[in-house]
């Protein structure tokens, strides 16, 4: 007991020795909510353009305790710490979404993608199909297809992108442009007969067939775009990089073929030839730098595969090129498989890279004709505590042993997953291990194979035209219809009207006085 009340003495001592001297004079914070204040009276002035531009940032299992850790590491990367900012934190409008499926309280990626793409919330594991449609259920999905933002924005005339740092025909991206009553049928391998049998089609090929026109498609994903066998083109000797199509058909030899005589279609899978294009000369965009999901962030072979941040840049400057704008899909995907494996650091690496890309986008585009919104699909059960010191390392120890078994406990912890260790009976003692290792599995409560999402709400960021309309909490399918009615694409464009700004359909009254007085 001694012991420990003598580590608490030295945190509280170390804690008073890390305040900031400017932090010590009330004044300073007082000043910080003046401005706090005077940026938000600004807000009342509000952005009621059209958005030209639509960007939707996805972080997968991007929950609020991973938005705040993440803050924290991305400070003390750059020798600052809790006070730091997140690109994302620069946003001024905030809302909650709430992420349940119509038949899950704790969500699923597929489902929640249906709700935050296409308006229309559903079933866990199915992706752009109603609720009417179940899971495995090859029969249910006819006539229950609904169509995503990326689609309205085709039809729109604008230019589509997606990127992600998974595979293409992962649950985020696909739910973009597939409607599919199973969310791991990537290829035709990966299919029950049922389903072959019943007409349905795998997810690599309705990303070729079902909109064949997107500009812009970024990420990992290539062995389920060529035949069962087909040796990989960068790990020719791994059997399990193979392509997994049943089929036989070469989907990248089809997607260049689908596209329009005298248009350019490029098709990359190394960073050096991704970057050596000259954009200009490319109308469609097909890069897949990985057979399965890219690599970690921290892991990333820099030679090879591209960021992001790479990756967004790439995308934006695409898009940039149609007169009547675009839509883009920008999915930090890794941070839900770095949290499943109870890898806090390789999650809260992909999350600062994610904000990265981010203050990119915002660099490249205006606020004046680009809607950005950062989401995230649902959350995990990931938590930070322990009354940790301030400048406390993210991913230290806390400054106290536990008062049950007398061990130390790291601050990060999940709720459930593969970190739960007994060691000789008791709890591994997390000083006997590399707790700063990328790899480290953070201890759980409880023992999964791999850890689960949570069930709470996640954060809504918006900034440029419209962004007032995301505000408060809603349910998670009303983001799409929001950003929708920003650039008047979709079916909701009655207030599209020629006879006035189309975003500003309150003024027709006071516009018809004026004319009134005038003709007077």
């Amino acid at each position: 007991m001694k012991a420990l009340l003598v580590l608490l003495l030295l945190a509280q001592l170390c804690s008073a020795s890390l305040v900031p001297e400017r932090e010590k004079d009330p004044e300073y914070w007082r000043r910080q909510a003046q401005e706090t204040l005077r940026n938000a009276l600004r807000l009342q002035r509000l952005n009621q353009n059209v958005a030209k531009n639509l960007i939707l940032f996805l972080g997968d299992g991007m929950g609020v305790s991973t938005v705040t850790a993440a803050r924290i590491l991305k400070g003390q990367l750059h020798g600052q710490g809790e006070e730091s900012l997140l690109e994302m934190d620069k946003f001024p409008f905030v809302a909650l979404a709430k992420t349940y499926n119509t038949n899950a309280q704790v969500p699923d990626s597929a489902g929640t993608a249906t709700a935050y793409l296409c308006g229309v919330k559903a079933n866990e594991g199915t992706l752009g199909v109603s609720a009417g449609v179940t899971r495995d259920r090859c029969n249910t999905t006819k006539g229950q297809e609904v169509t995503s933002i990326l689609r309205w924005a085709k039809e729109a005339g604008k230019a589509v992108g997606i990127v992600t740092t998974t595979r293409v025909t992962h649950a985020t991206p696909s739910a973009a442009y597939a409607h599919s009553a199973n969310r791991d049928w990537y290829s035709d391998g990966e299919m029950p007969p049922d389903a072959l049998e019943g007409g349905c089609k795998d997810i690599a090929r309705q990303l070729v067939e079902n909109i064949p026109d997107i500009e812009v498609i970024l990420g990992g994903g290539r062995k389920y775009m060529y035949p069962r066998n087909a040796s990989d083109v960068e790990y020719p000797h791994e059997e399990k990089q193979r392509g997994t199509r049943l089929d036989g058909r070469n989907l990248v030899q089809a997607w260049r073929e689908a596209k329009p005589r005298g248009k350019v279609a490029e098709y990359v899978w190394h960073r050096r030839g991704l970057l050596a294009l000259n954009l200009t000369r490319v109308d469609f965009l097909l890069g897949l730098f990985e057979p399965g999901d890219m690599m970690y962030e921290l892991d990333r072979n820099n030679d090879t595969d591209p960021s992001l941040s790479e990756m967004v840049s790439v995308a934006i400057r695409m898009l940039q090129k149609n007169p009547r704008g675009f839509f883009l899909l920008v999915e930090g995907g890794r941070i839900d498989h770095g949290h499943h494996e109870g890898k806090a650091k390789q999650a809260l690496h992909e999350a600062v890279e994610l904000d990265r890309a981010i203050g990119l986008a915002t660099r490249l585009t205006s606020t004046q004709d680009t809607l950005s919104v950062v989401t995230a699909d649902h959350s995990h059960v990931f938590t930070f505590g322990g009354y940790t010191p301030r400048g406390n390392p993210i991913f230290g120890l806390a400054p106290m042993q536990s008062d049950v078994d007398r061990k130390p406990f790291t601050s990060i912890l999940y709720g459930n997953g593969p970190g739960y260790k007994i060691v000789a009976g008791e709890r591994e003692n997390v000083s006997a291990v590399d707790f700063a290792h990328a790899d480290y599995q953070a201890q759980s409560a409880v023992p999964l194979r791999q850890e689960t999402h949570g069930g709470e709400d996640v954060a809504v960021f918006a900034r440029g035209p419209m962004a007032h309309l995301l505000h408060g909490v809603h349910e998670q399918n009303y983001i799409p219809h929001a950003m929708a009615y920003a650039a008047c694409i979709g079916s909701n464009r009655g207030h599209c009207n020629a006879a006035a700004h189309p975003a500003t359909p309150l003024l027709l009254p006071f516009l018809g006085l004026l004319l009134l007085l005038l003709l007077c």
